[in-house]
């Protein structure tokens, strides 16, 4: 347990940032599945308009650093991907390549 006042307000101040990091972590992780499963039930409507609001509190995680950046735009190519495929509207390759 802390002993001076400042430890104490630190403990306080991490319990509420932690408590708030891990709502704003599970929202994400929602809105992700939710993506996954419109693709897998064969809704693309629905699966575009949850991956733009998937995409917008991805960018925000990684701003404020509850993912890095870098798992947020991977996250996010990967349900794009997932979503392309599942219209059938892969990107062919040109011949010889």
């Amino acid at each position: 347990m802390p002993n001076t006042k400042s430890a104490k307000k630190r403990l306080r101040q991490d319990a509420e940032r932690r408590d708030r990091n891990r709502a704003d972590r599970t929202v994400v992780r929602s809105i992700v599945k939710k993506v996954r499963k419109s693709v897998e039930e064969g809704n693309i409507a629905a699966a575009e308009e949850s991956f733009r609001q998937a995409a917008r509190k991805l960018d925000q995680a990684g701003a404020a650093n509850l993912i890095h950046k870098n798992a947020a735009a991977r996250t996010k190519s990967r349900l794009q991907h997932l979503i392309k495929g599942a219209k059938g509207t892969k990107k062919k390759t040109p011949a010889g390549r």
